[in-house]
């Protein structure tokens, strides 16, 4: 026999529930998930918009992890519920900031409640269990949602709080300075953490946001530092972005566009900020793919080749050179040859499969190409050179629309 974990420091004692019950559970998971939002739906009518808006994914996200925690602490009664707590206190933070009751968000979770109880009494005759198993069932998801509910009224009292006493111009301040291009000795800045009751951690990681594509300030987890009024708004995430949260970056709605940095020291926070900003550029000139988050680790070759446009202009001209006397058709030939023969290695045979040519007609090519370029393409240097152009003029194609080969001497940024 085992029992569900307590949640934190505000969990209940909970009745005795077999470990085995977690495998009964479990595939009534997707079901029961579907079941509470299209109910929350029908009987909050005021949460219609939400369920059916840009955030739906993300209150979907919020009622899949409360539910299949609960099952998870059937089978593992040790199991953390760090991760569940920080989205219970998000969603209480974000009602707080939709301006909707204490209420009807405590309302919202019974409601869940039922509707598993009312599953849970199916299954149990479906499977002929005993009828004891219900009792312990209901007894220990009531505990349950009681914590559920506790920890998303701290996280709504929290944000009610800043609402009412501007904490949050304390954590903007603060996020100046952490982001300040002028170092700002440490008793300063533990001070400020103080003040703005945010513990200054070892490892941050910024977020870039689009002046026009920004997020809702309910949305945001409350250990984030953020910055929504400026224009170029921002935020911190105190260490790096694990997979949870990650997770709701994945469920934002496609209005957002925003680029999250690298995870870095404390003090190179700025310098991360500019990478973001850089990646959201290149993802709104349709250089890189665009998503509500994208990630700069996802895409450090194309922030290299982009850190400086004028160098990769001037490399193009002089790697490319040679071939700068042709015409725009034997240009483009010549560059799908080059690419693929430095992709293969110089294999004729695999280039031909790339290029999707007869292996006489890349032989041919390949006597042009060395006629232009002779000895150069011999040296290790002059090779990396060019991948390193063809890979930027690629890039630039995917930024202009275009399928061809652009002119290698109009490399921009």
């Amino acid at each position: 026999m085992a029992t569900v974990a307590k949640a934190g420091d505000t969990g209940h004692p909970a009745p005795a529930l077999p470990r085995e019950f977690a495998t009964i559970m479990r595939p009534e998971l997707p079901g029961l998930i579907q079941e509470v939002i299209d109910e929350i739906r029908r009987s909050y009518p005021e949460y219609a918009e939400v369920l059916d808006g840009p955030y739906s994914r993300a209150v979907h996200l919020i009622v899949e992890h409360n539910l299949t925690n609960f099952v998870d602490q059937v089978a593992a009664p040790d199991a953390s519920t760090v991760q569940r707590d920080k989205v219970c206190r998000m969603f209480g933070r974000f009602e707080a900031y939709e301006g909707r009751s204490l209420d009807t968000m405590q309302a919202i979770f019974r409601l869940g409640a039922r509707l598993a109880l009312n599953r849970a009494k199916g299954m149990l005759r479906r499977l002929n269990l005993p009828a004891g198993l219900m009792l312990s069932f209901a007894d220990a998801l009531l505990a349950y949602v009681d914590d559920l509910i506790e920890v998303s009224r701290e996280g709504y009292q929290e944000a009610q709080t800043e609402m009412e006493q501007g904490q949050d111009i304390q954590r903007r301040r603060l996020l100046e300075h952490l982001l300040s291009d002028v170092a700002v000795p440490r008793p300063t800045l533990v001070e400020l953490a103080e003040r703005a009751k945010w513990q200054l951690p070892d490892e941050v990681t910024p977020i870039a946001f689009s002046a026009d594509a920004r997020p809702d300030r309910g949305a945001i987890s409350e250990d984030v530092l953020v910055e929504l009024g400026s224009p170029h708004p921002h935020a911190l995430i105190p260490g790096a972005v694990d997979e949870h949260r990650r997770a709701f970056m994945d469920a934002a709605p496609h209005t957002i566009r925003a680029a999250v940095g690298l995870t870095v020291p404390l003090g190179d926070a700025a310098e991360s900020l500019r990478w973001a900003r850089r990646a959201l550029s290149l993802a709104e000139a349709g250089i890189l793919d665009s998503a509500p988050y994208i990630h700069c680790e996802d895409h450090l070759v194309s922030l290299a080749l982009y850190a400086d446009p004028g160098l990769i202009t001037a490399l193009a001209k002089q790697q490319l050179g040679p071939l700068a006397g042709l015409t725009a058709n034997q240009r483009e030939r010549l560059i799908d040859t080059l690419r693929a023969w430095l992709d293969t290695r110089g294999n004729a045979v695999q280039m031909a499969e790339l290029l999707h040519l007869h292996p006489q007609t890349v032989r041919y090519r390949l006597r042009n190409l060395e006629k232009a370029f002779g000895d150069l393409l011999a040296s290790p240097d002059h090779r990396f050179a060019m991948e390193l152009v063809l890979r930027a003029l690629a890039l630039r194609s995917r930024r202009t629309g275009t399928t061809h080969q652009p002119d290698p001497h109009a490399v921009t940024g």
